[in-house]
């Protein structure tokens, strides 16, 4: 009788150290991913100087081609921000219609808590979320 106590000790013993494993394991695999998430900023600048690093060093451009490859890039970057200045309002026509039409089937105090979960969500997407091709 005392060797099977024994061995149901172990059994537990060894059960619980495998799992204090797995956990140390995953918490250092999620550390690390979060560490380098942090490491590469994602901003428009950083994704803009990371291109130019990476095609710089890749093609190994020359200072001259280097200087006309900044002028494309500030080009595309103004192009891409006329485009996006030119259609938002149409976007935010569809959004806000979008939110009127919801308030109208709503009551009051659902309207009320619409409102909060809107600006909830709207907090969330702009922190957590930037608005930056490639994040």
């Amino acid at each position: 009788m005392k060797r099977a106590n024994l061995s149901v000790i172990v059994y537990v013993v060894l059960v619980f150290l495998s799992g204090l494993l797995v956990g140390v394991v995953s918490l250092g695999i999620y550390n690390a991913r979060a560490a380098s998430d942090k490491a590469e900023p994602c901003s428009p600048d950083a994704l803009r100087q990371r291109y130019r690093d990476d095609m710089r060093t890749r093609l190994q451009l020359s200072p001259d081609q280097l200087a006309k490859l900044d002028v494309i890039l500030e080009d595309t970057h103004n192009r891409y921000v006329a485009l996006r200045d030119k259609y938002k309002p149409e976007v935010t026509a569809i959004q806000n219609a979008h939110a009127d039409a919801i308030r109208a089937i709503l009551d009051d105090r659902q309207r009320a808590e619409y409102e909060k979960l809107r600006q909830e969500r709207e907090k969330f997407e702009s922190e957590k979320h930037p608005r930056t091709p490639g994040c």
